[in-house]
């Protein structure tokens, strides 16, 4: 049915059961974001609370934002938005459903796709069956899983910067669920669909594979929404925050079967924001919104890459709307010296201590970026 992702699972819940249940515990564990985790990686006191003059590429926002017919529909709301629209939340269902070949009800809408990754680690993980993620990769489902007691497993990249099926599938027998970045954050780097699909063959019986294709807009990686309406054991993630500019706004989507998405809803479903709503759907109905975006994207990104490459540095190639520069030197000083130039980019991760995260901006803002940085690389 069209409203599906409105109903709650067959399986007798009530207020009470609800409150007794795995939501309960979940309440005590904060949903881990990107922007949580950029606010938290900058120094408070230099970023403060007015952005206006500083460059920022630390988020993986686009800086675009929305499209032009989708601030239209916003700026129309007006007292709507004083008001819960369920219909809203119907139709958008009903358009993702059809635009993407999806069967009803393999399709539960959120404010945004961290919601769903949380609950995905908590339903399909335990203290006897681990979360097998790559290093480095989000760090959101890591931290959901270390809150819950559950055990995680990291394993390196390959040398080409996919991830190593083989190696995650054997780590760990009794794992209950593998997260799969694709294109991966922060690296930009993408995993083949058949090596998605030999780990969705080798995995252990009883796990889920959550596949985050939060950046595949801004690539060539192939989609795996067609396994999960296949019925596999894998739910996959969407978001507007990326390629259509709603960071903002607040608007994602898991796709998986019937009893998988059942699982995440224990967790709870608030009401959707309409403004979030009103412009998924402007954006969706651009046609060229997409493919227009990402090709900028790509003239952006693959034009900075190969400037940095010029100073020296290493760039480890991208297909996303952010890329990793080793600055052989404690990546979290060489932050802090581009934050004091008012160029603020991406942390660093534990795996890869020397190397740090950039956002892909406007023109004007790579401009700033190719100055701190050629400044920032020259100290000693």
């Amino acid at each position: 049915m069209a409203n599906d992702w409105l109903k709650l699972p067959p399986n007798g819940l009530t207020r009470r059961n609800f409150l007794r249940g795995a939501a309960a515990a979940a309440a005590a564990i904060p949903i881990m974001t990107e922007a949580k985790l950029a606010w938290a990686s900058q120094q408070t006191k230099q970023f403060g609370a007015n952005s206006t003059g500083k460059v920022l590429l630390n988020a993986n926002e686009n800086p675009l934002g929305p499209s032009e017919a989708a601030l239209r529909a916003i700026d129309e709301l007006g007292a709507r938005c004083g008001r819960y629209d369920f219909n809203a939340a119907v139709d958008l269902a009903k358009l993702i459903t059809a635009q993407e070949g999806l069967k009803d009800g393999y399709l539960a809408l959120y404010a945004g796709s961290s919601e769903p990754l949380h609950f995905s680690v908590l339903a399909f993980t335990s203290a006897a069956h681990g979360l097998v993620c790559a290093a480095p990769s989000s760090e959101a489902p890591g931290m959901a899983a270390a809150a819950a007691n559950v055990p995680v497993h990291y394993v390196p990249l390959r040398s080409d910067y996919a991830h190593d099926v083989r190696r995650m599938a054997a780590i760990d027998p009794n794992a209950g669920c593998f997260y799969i970045c694709n294109p991966n954050n922060p690296t930009g780097s993408v995993t083949t669909r058949d090596d998605l699909y030999w780990l969705l063959e080798h995995k252990p019986r009883h796990a889920v594979v959550i596949v985050d294709e939060a950046y595949i807009h801004f690539s060539d990686a192939k989609t795996m929404l067609d396994c999960a309406v296949a019925d596999r054991d894998v739910i996959v993630l969407r978001t507007f925050s990326k390629i259509y500019g709603m960071a903002g706004l607040r608007l994602g989507f898991a796709v998986g079967r019937p009893d998988l998405l059942a699982k995440l809803q224990l967790y709870g479903m608030n009401p959707l924001p309409l403004p979030g709503m009103v412009a998924a759907r402007e954006c969706l109905q651009d046609k060229d919104l997409v493919p227009t975006r990402k090709k900028l994207n790509a003239s952006i990104r693959d034009a900075s890459i190969a400037w940095v490459r010029t100073q020296n540095f290493g760039v480890v190639p991208s297909q996303a709307n952010c890329f990793m520069v080793d600055v052989r030197r404690p990546g979290a000083e060489f932050v802090k010296a581009m934050a004091k130039r008012n160029v603020y980019i991406g942390r660093t991760w534990p795996a890869w201590p020397t190397h740090v995260r950039i956002t892909v901006g406007t023109e004007e803002e790579m401009q700033l970026f190719q100055q701190a940085f050629a400044e920032v690389a020259k100290l000693s």
